[in-house]
């Protein structure tokens, strides 16, 4: 169990805070190097396993009777605090704050609340920057598993957050239709961040359920 930084867009924060989101998909740097398990080429299955002892879950290569379990972590475990980095904005003297003022008094603001006057309190500060005691919400790790980006499912991806979407012929994501899943909503933003060739590569991910806590990690 460890406290660990995350990254999220405003429009995600925001469906945190709403209590929308309670899932997040992140790519493996490293994508699994499959194996066949017959001789018609049918690929191994791709699995987590926390071996005793070690800080973070290893990823396992199989066939559901034997495999192996590799080298190689994923950087989330059960039991894991995530302390949310967002895009936020602090008055020139934001460094002398401390923990224990964050709120009102310490000057910060956040773009995922969409403040009118935000711009009037200094400029804005990616999410990446953001320290520690800056951060608001605080996240729970309550599963973590390896699958395909496409594997997804509609409840899977309206636990993500999104809105439901429909997509034309082009590839353009559009709201409002009846016909909209959640499922298409996750692919419509997968393809904002990451760009519409790691959807259609269709990579391996881990994902991350957890609980939100609306209160900074060391308070």
């Amino acid at each position: 169990m460890a406290d660990r930084p995350i990254l999220f867009s405003a429009p995600m924060v925001r469906a945190l805070l709403d209590g929308r989101k309670t899932q997040t998909r992140r790519i493996l740097k490293e994508q699994p190097e499959l194996f066949p398990i017959d001789d018609a080429g049918t690929p191994c299955s791709v699995g987590l396993l926390h071996v005793q002892g070690d800080p973070l879950p290893r990823i396992t290569l199989g066939d559901g009777r034997c495999g192996v379990v590799t080298m190689q972590q994923v950087r989330f475990a059960v039991g894991d605090r995530l302390w949310v980095k967002e895009t936020w904005r602090a008055h020139r003297a934001y460094d002398q704050y401390r923990p224990g003022l964050i709120g009102t008094e310490s000057r910060i603001w956040y773009e995922a609340d969409g403040r009118d006057n935000c711009d009037q309190h200094g400029k804005g500060r990616p999410s990446i920057f953001m320290p520690r005691w800056a951060s608001r919400l605080t996240l729970i790790v309550t599963d973590v598993r390896v699958e395909r980006l496409h594997m997804i499912s509609e409840e899977d991806a309206q636990d993500e957050g999104v809105d439901r979407l429909v997509m034309d012929d082009s590839g353009a994501f559009y709201a409002g239709f009846p016909e909209g899943t959640y499922r298409c909503g996750f692919a419509g933003i997968w393809t904002h961040i990451n760009g519409a060739e790691s959807w259609d590569a269709n990579p391996w991910v881990v994902a991350v359920s957890f609980t939100v806590e609306r209160r900074n990690i060391d308070l």
